[in-house]
């Protein structure tokens, strides 16, 4: 089937590149319809507590965003004219200040004290602003923007759904440039190491096609997450390009075999389909192995970046061969030196000192491991943003002047009974960072009558069986301080109503935290665990999975454990995404040279004779990979202003690096120092199986 193919594909190039082209317009019509989600608060588990309360905010109480806005030096006639406008704002369910309550006629100081420290600060007031859709929706970005252009310099708009806004304009703003330098400098790189000025455009074309494919078919999944759009190219670019060069090599070795072009490529088309179809699978089963996160923003990456790699591999089976067989006279004309020097003087140096080597190996795994498991992480969200944003400013006030760092919504029963919601709320208020407590039974402790309340605020408070309570906090999100004034309130809260949910930034935080700290260690085992049996069926063994692994292993311990030794910090899912993005798209260097080991021994070389050339015929193969993968997602990080994107693409860009150095350095010493025990271990080690083919022992190298 596959040979019928591959003769096809290669009689009609100018066919295939058509199709192909064809193909991109329903790809670009569904990336455009591809809905973006900027709130990662939303992956949370939708059986905790903290998301349950979110659901019910946004019905019954209409409340499925809120921010807060802070005038100031503005006199009252100015504000309650800016909310009455603000109201009218499509996507705006309610907008709150006292000229609700109290009207603006009564003098500041003549407001219940419990109010007036809620909405009043020095020369500056707040009103609070509810959305009828979710923060990340494109309605409330929408009403964000037009309030935004309705108000002066002396507002400032805050909360997390202001966030998002900011945090959709800036990535929207440089992903152009960061697929642009990704493109350079991955053309850099394939310069640098291969032979031909025209051949890393060719595949660099071949590649964007790819991703192009891989975009439009998002929309089948309905909504990507931006960290997912941000990375996502520029890292199928870095773990695919590698297959595109070895469909090259093999083509160019046919091509000594065959008269016919044609038929060279034909196959290298089938050695390339046998061996890049097992090679994947390692890459596939890292991605995948996300999808076992409970925080869904795995399963969207996971899925995303796996569905790249199958199309990385097609469109080099499919496409690529017609793009080199219609440019192959271009491709042979611009040819250059190899700029890679060789490696052999260091290789032998290794295997002379291979005991050292491997001892060096396991030492290295103590300081490695100390370090990632005590590595600096964050949480908070909007630390990952530049600190001039117009959110940020408003955030940064909203936490200086009105000592509001955080704001609790507890959605609790209305018919709780008035001497129960009073003693709760004097023992929430005595808690420690509490600042300010805003509900229907506060108002009305105030001395306001209930027929003096007006329905819209009536509306807001009480819905549907329900009451929602705002609590105030100066405590900073994610920190220690208010996980455990969480847990106070907690206990306080369902002492009254067992039933009752605490929702808001910070406690979708808090389960965020102790969410991912779950998904780290089960996401690691899945893919080690995955990885290792793809190996071991491979080659037929179970020391040799054993010792790839934890070579890359400890080139990601290494990677991981940079932080601690720096002081650097690094966002909460850039731990869990290297863990097996690295081990699944770096795995292949280590195939690779193992393979080529077991070939040589099976020719009948000795042990070192057969890792010398293990190493040298896999250097190059392993540097370039290495690189393009270190260049593409190199300069996202110099690029973004958003850390949380900036630091996983350098985390990436320098786990390809640190895997190439550890399996060059210290493979070839494993390699032969275990020799004897893979003998032992293994089944055919040194002699082939009678049924065996030699494309199928090799079929995970994809080189």
């Amino acid at each position: 089937m596959i040979e019928k193919i591959a003769h096809g594909l290669t009689r009609k190039p100018k066919l295939v590149a058509l199709i192909a082209v064809l193909m991109l317009i329903p790809s670009v019509i569904g990336y455009a319809a591809t809905r973006i989600n900027y709130d990662i608060l939303t992956y949370l588990p939708q059986d905790l507590e903290s998301s349950q309360g979110e659901r019910l905010l946004e019905e019954p109480f209409h409340m499925a965003a809120t921010s807060m806005l802070i005038v100031e030096g503005m006199p009252a006639g100015y504000t309650n004219d800016l909310i009455s406008e603000i109201k009218e704002v499509p996507g705006v369910s309610n907008a709150l200040w006292l000229s609700n309550l109290v009207g603006i006629q009564i003098p500041t100081d003549m407001i219940p004290a419990s109010f007036r420290e809620i909405f009043f600060s020095g020369e500056g007031t707040m009103m609070i602003i509810q959305y009828d859709h979710p923060g990340a929706s494109e309605e409330t970005m929408d009403a964000i923007s037009q309030i935004r252009s309705i108000c002066n310099e002396k507002c400032f708009l805050a909360g997390f759904s202001v966030v998002i806004k900011d945090t959709k304009d800036l990535v929207d703003k440089e992903l152009p440039v960061f697929v642009a330098l990704a493109v350079v400098l991955a053309l850099c790189a394939m310069l640098l190491t291969l032979e031909s000025t025209v051949l890393p455009l060719i595949l660099m074309v071949n590649i964007g096609i790819a991703i192009v494919y891989n975009f439009g078919t998002n929309v089948f999944l309905g909504e990507i997450s931006y960290i997912t759009k941000a990375i996502a190219a520029v890292l199928q670019l870095g773990v695919t390009m590698d297959y595109s060069i070895f469909l090259y090599h093999r083509y160019k070795d046919e091509r000594t075999n065959y008269d016919d072009k044609r038929d060279a490529m034909a196959q290298a088309i089938i050695a390339a389909f046998r061996s890049l179809s097992g090679s994947s699978v390692t890459t596939i089963a890292g991605f995948l192995a996300l999808c076992f996160m409970r925080l869904t923003l795995g399963r969207d990456i996971g899925i995303v970046m796996a569905k790249g790699v199958v199309l990385g591999v097609a469109t080099v089976i499919l496409v690529l061969p017609a793009l080199i067989l219609l440019f192959d006279k271009q491709i042979d004309k611009h040819r250059h030196k190899q700029l890679i020097p060789s490696m052999t003087r260091i290789n032998q140096f290794v295997l002379r000192h291979r005991v050292a080597f491997v001892v060096l190996t396991l030492l290295l795994f103590l300081p490695s491991i100390y370090a990632q498991n005590h590595a600096n992480v964050y949480y908070k969200l909007d630390e990952s943003l530049p600190r001039d944003l117009p959110s940020i400013v408003g955030n940064e006030k909203l936490k200086d002047e009105f000592n509001m760092a955080t704001s609790h919504f507890v959605v609790l029963r209305d018919d709780i009974p008035t001497m129960d919601m009073t003693e709760m709320e004097n023992q929430l208020k005595a808690l420690p960072g509490i600042t300010g407590l805003v509900s229907y039974h506060a108002m009305l402790g105030t001395g306001i009558p209930d027929f003096f309340i007006p329905d819209a605020v009536k509306d807001m408070l009480k819905q549907g069986g329900y009451q929602m309570m705002m609590v105030n906090s100066s405590y900073d999100t994610a920190s220690d301080a208010v996980s455990e004034q969480l847990a106070q309130m907690t206990a306080i809260i369902n002492s009254y109503d067992p039933d009752a949910m605490i929702t808001g930034e910070a406690a979708m935080t808090d389960d965020l935290i102790s969410t991912t700290a779950v998904d780290f260690k089960v996401t690691n085992y899945i893919s080690i665990a995955a990885i290792f049996l793809i190996i071991a069926i491979v080659f037929q063994s179970i020391s040799v999975p054993l010792a790839l692994v934890a070579t890359i292993e400890l080139a990601i311990f290494i990677n991981q454990g940079i932080p601690y030794f720096t002081g650097t910090y690094v966002p909460f899912v850039a731990p869990t995404v290297i863990s097996c993005v690295q081990l699944g798209a770096t795995v292949d260097y280590a195939i690779l040279m193992t393979s080529r080991f077991q070939e040589e021994l099976r020719k009948g070389k000795d042990r070192m004779e057969a890792a010398l050339i293990a190493a040298d015929t896999s250097d190059t193969s392993i540097i370039t990979s290495a690189l393009v993968m270190f260049c593409a997602t190199l300069g996202v990080s110099f690029v973004s202003s958003i850390d949380l994107i900036g630091a996983i693409c350098i985390m990436l860009a320098r786990g390809a690096l640190i895997s190439a150095v550890v399996c060059m350095f210290l493979m070839p010493a494993i390699l032969c120092v275990c020799e004897p025990v893979f003998n032992k271990t293994s089944l055919h080690w040194r002699h082939a199986a009678l049924s065996t083919n030699r494309e199928e022992v090799t079929v995970v190298s994809g080189k």
